[in-house]
């Protein structure tokens, strides 16, 4: 049995429909009991980080999210609030992902000048990306990965000194995805497209299963933890491609 976590935080009737396609048994719970008795957990999300956090507190749900040992899938905002903080409010979430969320640049920004944090108990994990001799993570997650890293593709410099021009936000619609690792892209390649519909992005770590780059931003479009797995894109919107990823979920 999948349970889908009830929280008010949107997306459930496109992930109840796309298990229903795929032949799941689910329920569609907030009661802890439920949540910890399923074989599996998702997730979902869209809207406000900030807002999703304190509906998870009001819940009583995060401590039982972190003390989940059985596959979870955070969908879009359910990816964000398992990250360590979000810009988006901004928020303190749950800790899980080692990744900051930050806002895409809008026009009159240039890459690294978001808002900022100001969140109690964001430090990073060791092996986070940081800048030498900082607390914090890089402003500039595009220039974080090296020449030869997994996750810059091949030929692309990591600070090329030419700005692209900044894209849209948000950033809606399909794009690709790159520097696919691990079980979840199971059968999959590089260059598959997916859906996304977003603002705010989460930022390039040790915890990074795949990427994608919208104007001159490098984030992280997945991540797992352990047994806890996010994608920023809409897996249950996505086609074949998040069909086989909701697939590679379910088995694992």
């Amino acid at each position: 049995m999948i349970a889908i976590i009830d929280y008010n935080a949107g997306n459930i009737r496109s992930v109840e429909n796309a298990l229903s396609r795929l032949g799941c048994e689910y329920v569609l719970s907030a009661d802890p009991a439920v949540i910890r008795s399923a074989d599996k957990v998702i997730l979902p999300g869209v809207g406000n980080a900030a807002e999703a956090m304190r509906s998870l507190r009001e819940r009583g749900l995060v401590p039982v999210l972190k003390a989940l040992r059985k596959p979870v899938l955070g969908i879009c905002v359910g990816l964000q609030v398992l990250c360590r903080d979000s810009e988006e409010g901004p928020c303190e979430c749950i800790g899980l992902f080692d990744a900051h969320v930050r806002r895409f640049p809008s026009a009159g920004q240039t890459q690294g000048q978001g808002q900022g944090l100001s969140v109690p108990g964001s430090i990073p994990r060791k092996g986070s990306f940081l800048l030498p001799g900082t607390d914090g993570p890089c402003p500039a997650e595009s220039c974080i990965p090296r020449q030869g890293s997994s996750l810059l593709p091949a030929g692309d410099s990591p600070c090329p000194g030419i700005e692209r021009p900044l894209a849209k936000v948000p950033h809606m619609g399909w794009n690709a995805l790159g520097n696919l690792d691990g079980k979840l892209f199971r059968d999959l390649k590089g260059g598959a497209y997916v859906y996304f519909v977003h603002s705010y992005y989460p930022t390039l770590g040790p915890d990074t299963i795949a990427t994608c780059r919208h104007g001159d931003t490098l984030f992280s479009a997945a991540l797992k933890y352990e047994n806890f797995y996010g994608t920023q894109f809409h897996p249950e919107k996505s086609g074949a491609v998040g069909e086989q990823i909701l697939r590679n979920f379910l088995s694992l």
